[in-house]
């Protein structure tokens, strides 16, 4: 398949945010990515309810909901019902990982598991038969603009293999210093989903710079 583009809210001028989210509704971005932070899992604050369904307004592309929270499993039907499409939650902050996927899909969504720079991504032996999306952390998660920790690299290669042999249709998606530098790398090492925020965002023509990422060039 071809790789998708979820560019990260997180980045965007939030004075002027419905023409942000128009941009990405005109450009080549597949998702919409938006970082729910809780103050308590990471050190920042972010989206709360009301903008998340005020978003889903607005936006004509699929909610991609990464949560960054604990206890995410007391919030899992109010995502739903504010608009996610796709609820990534973290590996660490979930006890229970196997029942808080299965009521992520039962819901209606497609479940993601993210994982922190320092987690091994053997860890998710058991559960990726039931994810739709794994996400690798490629910065310490909390705020947007952070410098790519390189041995990101060789976790996408190794989860790549263990998807690949199990059979498995999970996407990589890689969250954290993704630009145009090392999104070719990415893609070639196994990711599908590429999460850009500042490469974005910051760029003198954002929607182009969505468009080289899609098209790599």
């Amino acid at each position: 398949m071809d790789h998708l583009i979820s560019p990260s809210l997180l980045a965007a001028d939030f004075a002027n945010l419905g023409n942000e989210i128009n941009m990405v509704n005109d450009s080549a971005a597949d998702w919409l990515h938006l970082d729910i932070m809780d103050g308590l899992f990471v050190p920042n604050i972010t989206f709360g309810f009301p903008l998340l369904e005020r978003i889903k307004e607005l936006t004509v592309k699929p909610m991609d909901v990464h949560l960054m929270i604990v206890d995410p499993d007391r919030y899992l039907t109010r995502f739903r019902d504010a608009g996610a499409n796709i609820l990534t939650v973290q590996y660490e902050a979930c006890t229970h990982l196997h029942r808080t996927v299965t009521a992520i899909k039962e819901l209606g969504m497609k479940a993601g598991v993210a994982l922190n720079p320092h987690t091994s991504v053997s860890l998710l032996k058991n559960i990726l038969p039931y994810v739709d999306v794994v996400m690798i952390m490629s910065v310490n998660p909390g705020f947007s603009g952070q410098k790519f920790i390189q041995e990101s690299y060789n976790k996408i290669e190794v989860l790549r293999e263990m998807i690949d042999s199990g059979g498995y249709e999970t996407l990589i998606e890689v969250d954290g210093g993704v630009d145009m530098d090392n999104a070719p790398k990415l893609v070639k090492m196994g990711a599908n989903v590429l999460v850009a925020g500042a490469s974005v965002f910051g760029a003198s023509d954002p929607a182009e710079a969505i468009q080289r990422l899609k098209l790599l060039a």
